[in-house]
């Protein structure tokens, strides 16, 4: 979310603090970066401001759900072995329409 506007209410977003958000990627490193959170002072709702190699409530870094998605990553693939596991990838599969937004 670049903008600066609710996209709930049209209203203006003010920054409300930041949160940690943990980020799996390629060989099981698990990164932590900061994520701003924006208040709409209209409506009351909050909005996460992701960066685009991160999909909204997913652990795993964006090139990983893409790889998953487009067959590239699969859990034969080596150093991808049981991560992530198989399970974790037939559900991002079954929301492939949601993902790729």
């Amino acid at each position: 979310m670049n903008e600066t506007v609710c996209p709930k209410c049209g209203g203006r977003l003010k920054l409300y603090d930041k949160v940690k958000r943990i980020v799996r990627t390629k060989g099981r490193v698990t990164n932590r970066t900061m994520i701003r959170r924006l208040r709409c002072p209209k409506c009351g709702k909050l909005h996460r401001e992701l960066p685009e190699d991160i999909f909204p409530y997913k652990q795993y870094e964006a090139e990983i759900i893409r790889g998953v998605l487009e067959g590239f990553i699969t859990p034969e693939t080596m150093g991808y072995e049981d991560y992530p596991c198989e399970m974790t990838m037939i559900r991002w599969k079954a929301q492939k329409s949601q993902l790729l937004l």
